[in-house]
């Protein structure tokens, strides 16, 4: 399907002429995304990022600011580019065979893509949680204690602490504290993605990447999920992939439109779905096309 993407208030005349094109739209995206940002300070920064399969630009020349403490949604159709780019942040995609990055995204400052990066502790440092629950074979004490045992934790007493705090702020602890030496397999698809969160929050992550992590779960453990996100929020950058509009207005701050790989817009996630500047924003928002 051919959507034009053309700002909403252009003049006829600009509309006549077709517009702005979606090759257009990084830069304008980056102003758009950079005016808007007025608090904080940015903790994820791509300049030109762009995310190749082998000849295929899946992600196109992408520029934002994602500030720190904040929670930003990524939304659009399927196939835009949203998971490839989320994926970049913790270089997740260096799993795909002939997989790149061309441009830059940083981290706090810092090149993801550079020769130097370790990129072990760079997972560390940026968490992540997959559309679908993925626990470990292992008891739900081994699950959680797993990242801090990796970065040379062998305390006992210590790692007790970590997994009950960790457990207690994805809301899991009541439910399992006396199931710790159970295979984690045997939790509920809801209890198994809190457990998932409590595994990524026990190696102290800065930001947490959420892969779509509701889509697999009954409303009553989505609705759970999203109030840890508002509980998180203070205390985390947050970026979440969502087809779920409903789930973007409720749970960010910011909210990116991705259509075919380019970042169509950027804004407070008020404004996008109130007054989006992109008419291509506003057909999708509105259920025109996706």
């Amino acid at each position: 399907m051919s959507v034009d993407v053309q700002e909403k208030n252009q003049s006829p005349a600009a509309a006549g002429r077709g517009g702005i094109t979606l090759g257009a739209r990084a830069a304008s995206a980056k102003e758009n995304g950079n005016a808007q940002q007025t608090a904080g300070r940015p903790h994820v920064i791509a300049e030109d990022c762009s995310v190749w399969y082998r000849t295929t630009e899946a992600v196109k020349k992408v520029n934002v600011e994602i500030q720190q403490g904040k929670v930003t949604a990524i939304i659009g159709p399927s196939g835009c580019g949203k998971s490839t780019f989320l994926r970049a942040i913790n270089r997740m995609n260096d799993l795909i065979p002939g997989c790149r990055v061309t441009g830059k995204l940083a981290f706090d400052g810092t090149d993801i893509y550079d020769p130097c990066m370790n990129v072990v502790h760079l997972r560390q440092r940026v968490g992540m949680m997959f559309q679908k629950p993925n626990p470990f074979p292992k008891t739900i004490f081994d699950n959680v204690a797993y990242g801090p045992r990796l970065k040379g934790q062998k305390g006992r007493a210590i790692l007790e602490e970590i997994v009950e705090s960790s457990l207690r702020r994805s809301a899991l602890w009541d439910e399992v504290k006396d199931r710790l030496h159970d295979n984690a397999l045997g939790l509920s698809g809801g209890q198994q993605q809190r457990l998932c969160l409590a595994r990524a929050l026990a190696v102290e992550p800065e930001v947490l990447l959420m892969d779509e992590p509701t889509s697999a779960l009954d409303p009553q453990a989505t609705m759970r999920i999203e109030d840890l996100i508002a509980e998180l929020r203070d205390n985390y950058t947050i970026i979440i992939v969502t087809h779920n509009m409903q789930q973007a207005a409720r749970v960010s701050d910011f909210t990116a439109f991705f259509y075919e790989g380019v970042l169509v817009e950027f804004a407070p996630t008020e404004q996008i779905f109130t007054n989006p500047q992109q008419r291509c924003t506003e057909e999708y928002i509105t259920g025109r096309f996706g």
